[in-house]
């Protein structure tokens, strides 16, 4: 997980089956990323959960990973730090071509902050 990321998300249990990774994540409060992101009113930037998704893929497979295409990037709801506990769940499909397809979400409970459908260059 890159450094800001996992200064950020607490990984709190990690599960895989086929195709699927269920990932249970907690926000550290006092992350220095935090801070200026909004100074008042602090916000997971959304750059963050994308770059979860890379790291928790990267992490599964153990293999550097290129976004190639995001097809659908939706950043539905803010998430605040002070959100208990939030998972994130990944579908993949590895593709002949040396790609990885996926759809991601990050939700907690009945909210969901944030959808990706997109294509990973597996290298």
């Amino acid at each position: 997980m890159s450094a800001s990321n996992s200064e950020l998300f607490l990984i709190r249990k990690i599960s895989q089956t086929d195709h699927t990774i269920r990932v249970q994540l907690g926000i550290n409060e006092d992350a220095a990323l935090l801070k200026g992101h909004f100074p008042g009113h602090p916000v997971v930037p959304g750059a963050s959960m994308l770059q979860l998704v890379k790291d928790v893929l990267e992490g599964a497979f153990d293999t550097h990973l290129l976004l190639r295409k995001a097809e659908h990037l939706k950043f539905l709801s803010l998430i605040e730090p002070s959100i208990d506990e939030i998972e994130l769940e990944i579908n993949y499909q590895i593709k002949e071509e040396g790609e990885l397809f996926v759809t991601a979400k990050l939700s907690a409970e009945t909210t969901v902050y944030f959808k990706l459908q997109g294509t990973f260059i597996i290298s």
